[in-house]
């Protein structure tokens, strides 16, 4: 089998101090990070899935700031954003959510266990040491700018928090927020994600970097939000038609949303979706690996990760 991988991620400008690191086209495993530079103190928001994509992130921080980052922020518990922690650490100080840490370590390294064929190298699992509930804010300096972690979960998984940058304008929203790239919300909520979409607009920020995909403005709030009312009307009427939620991904396909990387989480979120119609508290846990494979049957074999 030929494993095409994508370029390296680039570190990206954003404002006075603020930097993303996109990794185009943003799919499975494609994740995106993000730089804050204060006068004293440096914040590292996501790392990256693999040993090879974390050093090269690692050198383009280390470019702007020598030694790299004093904090490392997990948004959430994937690999894609917390693999490469060991990089980073113990230098580095990671904070999460307290639920997150948990969870780390409770999935362990399993995702590496997804697609074999990645070429993942050496990725240590290393947990939060720093762990919060429900706010934390860091101070770079006397004269640099907050970094606001706000949790926001159940969206994207049960805890997710969102990295706002007030004098900046800027928020990262982790898998919250996608960019081209087809939502997934089976290990958080749908009902939740709507809400956490609003409570990240109120912030009115100016620039939005999504989880995977590329940066953009609060458009893409608006973006998500229409594409996970849709998944929730498809389920309603799936449900009303006595449709798993594999046939009624089936009948609807991608709907208005073709142009979407990785389709095929449409019967993950229709999962999440059932639940919920049914239910189920937004982020409850769920058969996670059931709906995993119905999502390769949908596909038509196993996902492209290009990692």
């Amino acid at each position: 089998m030929t494993v095409v991988v994508a370029p390296p991620g680039e570190l990206t400008p954003l404002a006075d101090g603020v930097y993303a690191y996109l990794q185009p086209p943003g799919g499975w495993c494609l994740n995106n990070a993000g730089l804050v530079v204060g006068p004293d103190t440096c914040v590292l928001v996501d790392t990256a899935a693999t040993e090879a994509r974390t050093r090269h992130l690692r050198d383009q921080v280390d470019a702007v700031v020598a030694g790299g980052p004093d904090f490392v922020i997990n948004t959430h518990f994937h690999g894609d954003h917390v693999f490469g922690n060991g990089h980073f650490a113990p230098r580095a100080t990671v904070v999460a959510h307290e639920g997150t840490r948990a969870d780390m370590a409770e999935a362990g390294l399993g995702l590496r266990g997804l697609w074999p064929q990645v070429a993942w190298g050496e990725t240590p699992l290393v947990l939060p040491t720093l762990t919060f509930r429900n706010a934390l804010t860091l101070h770079l300096g006397a004269a640099g700018p907050r970094v606001e972690l706000l949790h926001i979960g159940p969206a994207h998984t049960a805890t997710d928090v969102a990295v706002w940058v007030p004098e900046r304008s800027v928020l990262f929203t982790g898998d919250v927020v996608w960019s081209g790239v087809t939502p997934y919300v089976l290990m958080g909520s749908v009902e939740g994600s709507l809400r956490a979409l609003a409570r990240m607009r109120a912030l009115r920020p100016r620039v939005v970097v999504p989880g995977h995909g590329a940066v953009g403005g609060p458009e893409l709030l608006d973006r998500t939000e229409e594409y996970l009312r849709w998944c929730r009307k498809v389920a309603q009427d799936g449900l009303s038609a006595g449709l798993s939620p594999l046939e009624a991904a089936r009948r609807a396909r991608p709907g208005p949303y073709a142009d979407l990387t990785d389709p095929e989480r449409l019967v993950g979120n229709l999962h999440r979706a059932y639940a919920e119609l049914e239910g189920l508290p937004p982020g409850a846990r769920i058969d996670v690996a059931g709906s995993f494979r119905e999502m390769c049957e949908f596909h038509g074999g196993l996902p492209e990760c290009r990692a």
